[in-house]
């Protein structure tokens, strides 16, 4: 026989049992110690009492940091690309005369892998077997120029005696 109505479960625990609720004696459920105290408290690193309200309400990164962090070191968020990847895609770039014309103003060429064609790759950075290669391919990698600050020595003449 199929059951054509479902009892709401909102329906239960009220004041059935002489009040409790399903907490027991009814003095069990009038003291905050029984909720793991009031308001935040007992909400610390191993609050299990409280961790579904606490992750509900305030996101799951209240109990604080995770892994590994290192201190006074910044890491290294520089834009790089190899060789081998701008031959991979050699197709996107537009060809003038031989040579790929390939606009990279934001990275650093590395060196790893093999050049066949003639590039011509204005970059930010370069390093010197990345330059080797594309030079040997007959091509050239275009890096901005260095400011380098001239520096003024001034030579103080002292009187000969």
């Amino acid at each position: 026989m199929k059951k054509t109505h479902k009892r709401k479960k909102s329906s239960r625990m009220h004041g059935r049992k002489m009040g409790t609720h399903g907490t027991g004696a009814r003095k069990n459920k009038r003291h905050s110690g029984m909720k793991g105290g009031k308001g935040m408290s007992g909400s610390g690193k191993r609050a299990d009492q409280k961790k579904t309200l606490i992750t509900k309400l305030y996101g799951h990164g209240y109990f604080g940091k995770k892994g590994i962090t290192s201190k006074g070191t910044k890491r290294d968020t520089r834009k790089r690309i190899n060789l081998r990847q701008i031959e991979l895609n050699i197709q996107k770039y537009p060809k003038k005369g031989d040579a790929y014309e390939i606009n990279l103003s934001s990275y650093k060429i590395l060196g790893e892998g093999e050049v066949k064609n003639k590039l011509i790759i204005k970059a930010k950075e370069a390093s010197k077997s990345a330059i080797e290669k594309v030079k040997k391919a007959g091509g050239e990698i275009k890096l901005p120029e260095k400011k380098v600050k001239e520096e003024v020595k001034e030579v103080e003449e002292t009187p000969a005696q």
